[in-house]
């Protein structure tokens, strides 16, 4: 008997936890806070930077990629432009709001694809760069916000799920700083609940502009081993010519 009660108490909290829902006051300020996280970063109005990726796989030798990346986000433009190795060199990325077309500088031809793909054989994901005002509430909602300690930071965490097809994964939790909110680690999850990426950004540099995450670590958590260390430099926040935001750009530096 002792047993079955408690197995009853087990159902009835399991059933409460599904149905739980977070409010409204928590939902808003939830997303105030991630919202708050990016407006913390140096990326408003143009900026450039290079961007290196060290891909970690077990039994494979380490593999070394480099991008220069140009963004505008307030227009959602972005091109990303491959500089090494050197067999790859010039392959790039052009985006326009929700249309993104990579470019193949031997056919110099476009071809249309999605901003879930990832760079060259890497863990990082086109849309882990974008870099949009509303992208949160336009694309998840919030089920579960709360405080909780990731080493010896207080953060905040908050749990979220995609509710259109733009983020890469439908379900991610992120762990935010509660003082000059920077985010420390993301969780991301498939639609069953299991984890399948771990970002870790170990390191933030400040600029006049804001913070910038100069390194960051991404687990592949399907494959136990595998991961890509990014790191940040030659940040720069020119405004930028708009012929950077063009097909003929990519022809020309190739």
């Amino acid at each position: 008997m002792k047993k079955l009660i408690t197995l009853f108490t087990a159902l009835i909290l399991c059933t409460a936890s599904v149905f739980a829902q977070v409010s409204k006051d928590d939902t808003d300020k939830a997303f105030k806070i991630l919202e708050a996280t990016d407006k913390n970063l140096a990326y408003h109005g143009d900026y450039s930077a290079t961007i290196s990726l060290l891909i970690e796989k077990p039994g494979k030798p380490k593999e070394s990629l480099k991008y220069k990346i140009f963004e505008r986000p307030d227009e959602e433009k972005m091109t990303i432009v491959q500089l090494a190795p050197e067999a790859d060199k010039g392959n790039g990325y052009l985006r326009e709001g929700d249309n993104l077309w990579s470019y193949d500088p031997i056919s110099r031809k476009m071809t249309h694809t999605t901003l879930k793909e990832a760079l060259g054989d890497s863990d990082v994901k086109i849309d882990d760069v974008n870099q949009s005002e509303t992208h949160w509430r336009d694309n998840y909602k919030v089920t579960e916000f709360k405080t909780g300690k990731l080493g010896q930071y207080d953060v905040y965490i908050i749990s979220l799920q995609a509710t259109t097809n733009a983020p890469s994964y439908e379900k991610t939790t992120f762990y935010i700083t509660t003082k000059d909110p920077r985010m420390l680690k993301e969780e991301d999850f498939s639609g069953s609940g299991r984890l399948m990426r771990t970002i870790l950004i170990p390191k933030y540099s400040k600029v006049p502009a804001g913070w910038v995450a100069v390194q960051l670590i991404i687990r592949d958590e399907l494959n136990k081993g595998e991961q890509t260390t990014q790191v940040v430099s030659d940040l720069t926040f020119d405004k930028l010519p708009n012929k950077v935001f063009t097909k003929a750009y990519l022809d020309s530096i190739n």
